[in-house]
């Protein structure tokens, strides 16, 4: 009779209480600077808004098997001296998807010629299905004329580098850190327009410097908080960076650094693309997971309404990280 009872009670609950998605991660790695063990937890959220309009911008990327997109790539990228462009592009030859890049996508100035003889011949293999965003070496090279050569259209206007596109339900959009980036800057208000000209059910960002980092050369970048502030008034979900030459995921946060596992925004650093490896400190509030010496890309599966992540290490290495979560519910 108790057990008919708790089955009773059970399916009466059920009946009352809203869906729920699960956000689950998991990491592993041998690097002591890494943590492994994250909480499961649920998040509750209501039905998602309707998607009521375009961009013209729209990628062809190959999606996998099930009809969700994938957007995979990493930041801090290429180098005439260094051989992890070439590791991480090979991961890129087997994925297929829409690659982004977090910008100092080559090194040392960004010049046209480092992009055709460093760049061009590992992820320049990828060039037709990269929507990229510009580093700070690109501006090595005055208004960084050669990212924006080498890109054309697929870079956004010259001058400003900021743009936008749809990649299945999701919203994506693409900054410049290298330019103003303050409240009421043409850029922050230009991402406050097309976040209200496109409400999406769940958004993505991507640019270089991070807003939050526990790196040592260049840690956190608090000039950053503007547009973070824009992503959040409007219920982004992800923000992706690089700047740092590592991989460090953190729970959802608001724009001061406060978690806030409702409606905050998750960021991944993920410059690991090949350029070479930083070190962290003290890791800051949020931090989940961190990896200073692997290079890699960041897999992502967007579904409808929820996102799936896994980085993949280059060959011989046995870093990993993987989860899911659900996008962001505005009431």
């Amino acid at each position: 009779m108790k057990f008919l009872h708790v089955i009773l009670i059970s399916l009466l609950l059920a009946s009352c209480v809203p869906s729920t998605e699960q956000m689950t991660a998991t990491a592993t790695t041998e690097a002591a600077q890494t943590l492994t063990a994250v909480p499961t937890i649920t998040v509750t959220h209501t039905s998602t808004p309707t998607l009521t309009t375009t961009v013209t911008n729209t990628p062809s990327g190959t999606s996998i098997p099930d009809g969700d997109p994938v957007l995979v790539g990493s930041g801090d990228i290429a180098h005439c001296s260094s051989k992890g462009d070439e590791a991480t592009a090979e991961l890129l030859d087997s994925i297929p998807g829409t690659v982004f890049t977090t910008g100092d996508n080559v090194y040392p100035d960004g010049t046209i010629d480092q992009f055709m003889n460093c760049y061009e011949p590992t992820w320049g293999r990828h060039k037709d299905r990269t929507y990229p965003s510009v580093g700070n070496h690109e501006y090595h090279t005055p208004d960084a004329a050669g990212y924006f050569e080498y890109f054309g259209s697929a870079a956004g206007e010259p001058g400003k580098g900021y743009y936008s596109y749809d990649l299945g339900a999701w919203h994506i959009i693409v900054l410049n850190s290298n330019i103003p980036v303050d409240a009421g800057s043409p850029q922050e208000q230009w991402l406050r327009t097309d976040l209200a000209a496109h409400p999406a059910a769940c958004t993505l960002a991507y640019w270089h410097n991070p807003r939050f980092s526990s790196g040592t050369v260049h840690g956190s970048s608090p000039a950053m908080q503007p547009l973070w502030q824009a992503l959040y008034d409007f219920g982004a979900d992800v923000v992706l960076a690089g700047h740092e030459h590592n991989y460090e995921r953190f729970a959802p946060q608001d724009p001061q650094g406060l978690a806030d596992p409702t409606r905050g925004i998750r960021e991944f650093v993920i410059g690991s693309g090949g350029r070479s490896h930083y070190t962290f400190g003290a890791p800051i509030p949020n931090s989940e997971v961190r990896n200073g010496d692997t290079y890699g890309v960041l897999k992502l599966t967007l579904h409808p309404a929820s996102y799936s992540w896994e980085f993949i290490p280059e060959a011989g290495q046995t870093f990993t990280d993987s989860g899911t979560a659900p996008c962001v519910a505005l009431e």
